[in-house]
């Protein structure tokens, strides 16, 4: 199936009533059409999770393999009843950390099609805390699938320019909700069968510190920072094929100290090349073009600067961009998970 080349408006959110705006792309929803939408991590394709055409526009826009599921967007978090089979843990978590960044994946009803779901029998279901999102599925009475906006593989999208930039000609309609506040994908969780504990399927900004909180026992999946462990089935977005990759090679170096990382990128640096750094290290390297990821303590500042300055290194035609290899506790894992993936799996450990 080939994309239909459209003409992409975009509309503001910033400049007083959005309703008109909301009820345009709420007209698109209902029509079985896409549009791009701003939630608080970052900017989704958003189409009816209720029409089985509606995933393979999006699969089609996106380049996005189409066994890759999709999660689908409600505005209250009582409303998985409609779509999904819940558990007491799902209302606990809920409860805490609904409306907000974090996925729970379910068991489906028949409501949902197999093309939303990547073929599998379970659905990934959020409800995002950004308000023009949950307005937007109120007014057009459906759930929302919404994937990232963006070409698939590529880093994703936390402004509107960056969705006009992937998916113009593809899409009738972006609306402008500004930056994003998170800046990285949601949470994604599978609940035990014992029904006390979750797996981690990608980490975000619902940390596995903050879900202790609630479950009694919370694992990682191998795959969040080792992406050959993902298997054939991906059970969640992000997990199977190479993600957020700039054009430019990224070369992630885990580096024992400050010193050494910047010794190494120092030593080897050539060409057209960038290296993204802590505020506090950018006057330290001797050549080349630094991008800064915000003061060393600010690991949710690092996250949410990511896939703008991964898109900033293409903008700069940047031949090559050193990483430092970051933490993986908190939600520095999370930004672990990503660059991991735009290195396509590569890491330069230095002794």
């Amino acid at each position: 199936m080939k994309c239909k080349m459209m003409k992409t408006e975009i509309y503001s959110l910033l400049d007083g009533d959005s309703s008109e705006a909301i009820a345009k792309a709420a007209e698109y929803i209902r029509a079985g059409e896409l549009v791009g939408i701003p939630t608080e991590t970052v900017y989704g394709l958003a189409g009816s999770a209720l029409y089985a055409e509606a995933a393979v526009k999006i699969y089609t826009a996106k380049g996005r393999p189409s066994d890759n599921p999709l999660i689908v967007h409600i505005a209250e978090p009582a409303d998985a009843e409609q779509i999904a089979y819940t558990t007491p843990l799902y209302y606990a978590l809920a409860e805490k950390y609904m409306p907000g960044p974090l996925t729970i994946i379910l068991p489906k009803k028949a409501v949902i099609p197999d093309t939303v779901s990547g073929g599998l029998q379970t659905v990934a279901v959020r409800c995002p805390s950004h308000p023009a999102a949950r307005e937007l599925i109120r007014v057009s009475g459906h759930p929302i699938a919404a994937p990232s906006a963006n070409s698939s593989g590529k880093p994703s999208p936390t402004t509107a320019a960056h969705v006009y930039e992937d998916l113009q000609g593809k899409i009738p309609l972006i609306l402008d909700g500004g930056a994003c506040s998170i800046g990285v994908e949601s949470t994604v969780i599978a609940l035990n069968a014992q029904g006390d504990g979750c797996i981690i399927l990608r980490p975000g900004a619902i940390t596995r510190e903050m879900l202790e909180t609630v479950c009694g026992n919370v694992a990682v999946a191998e795959a969040v920072t080792d992406p050959g462990k993902a298997g054939d089935k991906p059970q969640s977005p992000g997990m199977k094929y190479k993600h957020y990759s700039p054009k430019c090679s990224v070369i992630l170096v885990d580096a024992p100290t400050d010193e050494a990382f910047i010794e190494y990128v120092n030593r080897n640096g050539q060409g057209k090349f960038g290296v993204l750094a802590v505020e506090e290290e950018t006057d330290r390297f001797s050549t080349g073009t630094v991008l800064s990821l915000g003061k060393r303590e600010e690991e949710a500042e690092h996250a949410r600067r990511l896939f703008a300055l991964l898109r900033q290194a293409d903008d700069m035609e940047l031949e090559t961009l050193y990483v430092r290899l970051p933490a993986r506790n908190g939600i520095a894992l999370a930004s672990y998970n990503r660059i991991i993936r735009a290195a396509g799996g590569e890491i330069v450990k230095l002794s």
